[in-house]
């Protein structure tokens, strides 16, 4: 593995960690600190990720950084997510959200229409990013394209980024020259997109053939 490949999964592993951490503190709104691994690892058994060994002291060490970054704090012998945590915690759900992927698409697409300020550029520049990253594609600077219902994840964008009243959801039924999209997407392409065959003329010259009279010389155009 390559060491941008290896850093990428190193930092991914990290998210989802301190995730961990702090999702299962706020829900419970305060854990004692032996409880934390425990829980920890029972969090990562139900969402499928096998525990690895020396779990224990990545968790550890993981909950060390929070409290160093401010994000927990330790009082007598509880540990308690601070509100600079709620705020990480609420970005890292959302770095790590991702829309579904289905295997069925029900030929409808889902757009994404915003329309931010010039004065809040940098949110803008945020949201494309968070976009992109997410499986979105880009049709023009404020308008993304996805396949698949994605509801929950756009709603989770709108309360997270704060730009509830500056963006649509929209379900369209049909999109004007969506080839590209299809392709780029791997999605099967329309019939009217479909190359014809070669031998599609003289399968209907034999078929004519057989409905038209020997003797009807009217033409076919």
């Amino acid at each position: 593995m390559g060491q941008m490949e290896e850093k990428s999964r190193k930092r991914a592993r990290n998210q989802k960690l301190q995730a961990l951490i702090l999702g299962s503190i706020a829900i419970a709104g305060g854990v004692a600190v032996a409880l934390i691994a425990p829980n920890v690892l029972g969090a990562m058994g139900k969402l499928g990720l096998m525990p690895k060994r020396r779990q224990g002291e990545y968790i550890y060490a993981a909950r060390q950084r929070l409290k160093k970054q401010g994000l927990l704090i330790e009082h007598n012998g509880f540990l308690r997510i601070t509100l600079r945590g709620e705020v990480h915690l609420r970005s890292l759900v959302l770095a790590l959200a991702k829309p579904p992927r289905l295997k069925r698409w029900d030929q409808k697409w889902r757009v994404l229409i915003f329309d931010i300020p010039e004065y809040r550029r940098k949110l803008r520049d945020s949201l494309r990013r968070q976009l992109r990253a997410s499986g979105f594609i880009r049709v023009q600077d404020s308008v993304w394209l996805y396949p698949y219902p994605c509801e929950e994840f756009v709603a989770l964008l709108k309360a997270e980024m704060k730009v509830g009243k500056d963006m649509l959801y929209l379900i369209v039924d049909s999109l004007e020259g969506d080839t590209r999209f299809r392709k780029a997407f791997g999605l099967p392409l329309s019939a009217d997109n479909a190359q014809p065959s070669l031998e599609l003329p003289r399968v209907l010259d034999r078929a004519l053939d057989t409905i038209l009279p020997k003797h009807d010389n009217t033409s076919r155009s």
